[in-house]
C-alpha cells in the first residue's frame, strides 16, 4: 500500500470517525443542528477523500471523468452542511443567500451529470502522470466544461455568506468563533474556486484534486469548536449541579419543594422535598394526574382552571390547595403554589416550572387567628349590651306592664254577670301585641349575644337599620338623643353577616351618641343614612352633632388600644374595621366641615 493510499484512507477514517461522535449528539437532542451539520460535514469529506484517491489511481479516462463526476455529489452535500453550520452555530448571516447559493449548486449538480463527461469536463483526453507525496498519480487531460462557472459562481455566493455571517458574529462579541469558523470556511470556499481556475480551467500546471485535505482541515476546525463547546457545558452541568445542591440546601431550609412538568409528554419531576409534601416515594413515576388527585376533591377544579388559565395567558400562577395523603387520617395539608409555563416558538406550552410551600401551620395560626377575633367580637358584643342593658330593660318592662294591665282589666270584666266580650277580645289583642313587642326586644338581644360562625346572608339595608335602630333608642332617649334615619326604599341589599354587621352599626352609633357627652349647645343628634355607591357597593354613614375628631387622633383612631375615653378599651373600631374589611368593605373616619364627625362604611352588593 502507497502513501497515498494511507494518506487518503486515514482522512476518511478519521472523518467517520467524527461524524460517529457527534451525530448521536444530534440524535439525543434535535435542537443540536449544528452537530447534524457537522457529522454531514465530516462524512462528505470522508466521500470525497474515496472518489479522489479513486481518480489518483485511475488507469483509464473513463475511471478518472466517473469518479471526478461522482465526487461533486459529497463536495455540493459539504457545502450545505457548512452552510448549515454557520447558519446554527453562529446564529448569523443572510438565510435568502445561503438558500440561493445552495440552489445554485444544486443546478450544477443536475449539469454535471447532463452536460460532458462531469461539471470540470466536457471530455478527458488523456491521463498524465505527475509526483504526490513521494508516490505518481494520475490527473486529467482535457477541454474544459464552460457550465463549470454556475458551481463556481454558487461558492462565490457562499463565500460572501460566510463573510457577512462571520461579521454579525464579531460584531456581537463572538470574534473567536468568526474568526476560527467563518476564516477557515472562507479559505476553503477560495481554495476550491481557486484550484478549479488553476487546474480545470487550465491557467496552471496540472495538479491533482486534494479537496479533501483542505475540507479535512476545516472539519478539524469544525470538529475542534464543537468539542470546546461541549467540554464548556461540561463544565456548565458540574457547576449546575452544584448549584442544584445549593439550591436543594436552601429548599430545605425554607421547606421549599420544586417542580418541572414537561407538558407536552406530560412527565413530572419532583424534588425530594416536594415528593415528600405530596406523599410520593423517591423513585416513583409521576403524572399530573396523580398529582391531582392528592389534592382535596373541593380544591381539584380550581386548580385544573389555574393551570389552564397560565397556559392560555402565558403567565404566572399562584394556587392555595388542600392535600389528602393516603396515610394522614383525614388530616389536611395545606399547600401554596407558584408557577411558571413556558413556550415554543410558535407560543405553545411545552414546560411548567415552579415550587410549593407547606402552610399548614400558616393556615393553623390564622383559623385561631379568626377565632380569637370572633371571641374578642363576642366580648364587645356583649358590652354593648351591658351599656345599653338598662334602656332595653325598660323598653321590655313597657310591653310587660301593658300585658298585666290588660290581664287586670280582664279579669275586671270577667268578674261581670254578662261581660263584654267584644271588650275582651280587644284587650286580649293588645295582650298578643305587647307580646310580640316583648319576644322581638328579646329575640334582637339574643342574636346580638350568640356566639357563632360567620354566616354570609343576602341582607336589606332598611331592615337591618331599623333594627339597629330599635335596639338603642331607648338608649338615645334615655340620653337626650335624636336618633334619626335617612334610608332610601329602592337600595340593592348587600352580603354580609347580619350580627357582624349590626355590631358595627350599634358600635358606630353608641360612639356618636358617646361624643354628646356634656353638650348642651346645641341640638344633640345622630343621624344615619345610606346611599347607593357605585354600582358594587353600598355606603353607610354615621354622622353626630359632638365634639368631632382632633386632628392628632385621626390617623390613630383604628388602632388596637387607643382610645379617646376614659373608661375604653380602643378595640371598637379596630375590631369594626377588620369585621368590614373581612366583609370586602372600607371603613373610615372624618370630621364635618362645621360640627362633629361622619364614620362611613361601604358594603359589597349582593350578586
Amino acid at each position: 500500500m502507497n502513501l497515498v493510499t494511507v494518506v487518503f484512507s486515514m482522512i476518511a477514517a478519521a472523518c467517520l470517525t467524527l461524524a460517529a461522535l457527534h451525530f448521536p449528539v444530534w440524535l439525543r437532542n434535535y435542537d443540536a443542528r449544528a452537530s447534524l451539520a457537522f457529522a454531514i460535514a465530516a462524512v462528505s469529506t470522508a466521500a470525497i477523500a474515496y472518489f479522489e484517491l479513486h481518480m489518483l489511481q485511475a488507469q483509464t479516462t473513463v475511471e478518472f471523468a466517473h469518479a471526478l463526476k461522482w465526487a461533486h455529489v459529497p463536495a455540493d452535500l459539504l457545502l450545505l452542511a457548512l452552510a448549515a453550520f454557520m447558519y446554527h452555530y453562529l446564529d448569523a448571516g443572510w438565510r435568502w443567500l445561503a438558500i440561493t447559493a445552495i440552489g445554485i449548486r444544486l443546478v450544477s449538480l443536475v449539469l454535471n451529470f447532463t452536460t460532458g463527461v462531469n461539471l470540470n469536463y466536457r471530455e478527458v483526453t488523456s491521463l498524465a502522470k505527475v509526483p504526490l507525496f513521494g508516490e505518481t498519480v494520475s490527473i486529467g487531460v482535457g477541454a474544459p466544461n464552460p457550465w463549470m462557472a454556475v458551481g463556481q459562481l454558487s461558492a462565490a455566493l457562499l463565500c460572501l455568506f460566510f463573510a457577512h455571517a462571520s461579521w454579525m458574529a464579531w460584531r456581537r462579541g463572538q470574534r473567536a468563533a468568526a474568526l476560527i469558523v467563518g476564516g477557515s470556511f472562507i479559505f476553503l470556499i477560495v481554495a476550491g474556486v481557486g484550484h478549479a481556475i488553476l487546474v480545470y480551467w487550465g491557467f496552471g500546471d496540472p495538479a491533482p484534486s486534494t479537496l479533501s485535505l483542505f475540507a479535512l482541515g476545516v472539519v478539524a476546525i469544525m470538529g475542534y469548536t464543537l468539542s470546546a463547546d461541549l467540554l464548556r457545558a461540561k463544565r456548565l452541568v458540574v457547576e449546575l449541579s452544584e448549584r442544584e445542591r445549593e439550591a436543594d440546601l436552601v429548599a430545605d431550609a425554607a421547606n421549599l419543594g420544586t417542580w418541572t412538568r414537561d407538558i407536552v409528554g406530560d412527565r413530572l419531576v419532583m424534588s425530594r422535598k416536594l415528593r415528600e409534601m405530596f406523599g410520593f416515594t423517591a423513585d416513583e413515576r409521576l403524572s399530573t394526574e396523580q398529582v391531582v388527585q392528592r389534592i382535596h376533591f373541593a380544591d381539584r377544579e380550581a386548580f385544573r382552571d389555574r393551570l389552564s388559565q397560565a397556559a392560555r395567558r402565558r403567565g404566572d400562577y399562584q394556587n392555595e390547595f388542600r392535600l389528602v395523603l393516603p396515610e394522614s387520617r383525614g388530616e389536611l395539608r395545606w399547600i401554596a403554589a407558584l408557577g411558571r409555563v413556558d413556550f415554543d416558538a410558535k407560543g405553545k406550552p411545552v414546560r411548567s416550572r415552579g415550587a410549593c410551600i407547606d402552610i399548614t401551620a400558616r393556615k393553623h395560626a390564622e383559623q385561631e387567628m379568626l377565632r380569637l377575633r370572633q371571641d374578642i367580637a363576642h366580648v364587645g358584643r356583649v358590652s354593648v349590651m351591658g351599656q345599653i342593658s338598662a334602656a332595653l330593660a325598660h323598653e321590655i318592662n313597657q310591653p310587660l306592664g301593658a300585658i298585666l294591665r290588660n290581664a287586670e282589666a280582664a279579669a275586671l270584666f270577667m268578674q261581670h254577670e254578662s261581660p263584654d266580650l267584644h271588650e275582651i277580645s280587644a284587650i286580649l289583642e293588645d295582650i298578643r301585641k305587647d307580646d310580640q313587642r316583648a319576644s322581638a326586644v328579646i329575640d334582637r338581644i339574643r342574636a346580638l349575644l350568640r356566639h357563632e360562625d360567620v354566616q354570609m346572608v343576602t341582607l336589606n339595608v332598611r331592615s337591618l337599620l331599623g333594627d339597629v335602630a330599635m335596639l338603642l333608642r331607648p338608649d338615645a332617649a334615655a340620653r337626650h338623643v335624636s336618633l334619626e334615619l335617612a334610608v332610601p326604599a329602592d337600595l340593592p341589599a348587600v352580603r354580609g353577616d347580619q350580627v357582624q354587621v349590626q355590631q358595627v352599626l350599634l358600635n358606630l352609633i353608641l360612639n356618636g351618641m358617646d361624643s354628646l357627652e356634656g353638650l348642651h349647645d346645641r341640638p344633640r343628634s345622630v343621624t344615619v343614612t345610606a346611599r347607593r355607591d357605585g354600582a358594587g357597593s353600598v355606603e353607610i354613614s354615621v354622622a353626630d352633632s359632638g365634639h368631632g375628631i382632633e386632628a392628632d387622633h385621626l390617623d390613630r383612631i383604628f388602632e388596637p388600644f387607643f382610645t379617646t375615653k376614659s373608661k375604653g378599651i380602643g378595640m371598637g373600631l379596630s375590631i369594626s374595621r377588620g369585621i368590614i374589611e373581612a366583609h370586602g368593605g372600607h371603613l373610615w373616619g372624618e370630621n364635618n366641615p362645621i360640627i362633629g364627625a361622619t364614620f362611613r362604611l361601604t358594603l359589597p352588593v349582593a350578586k
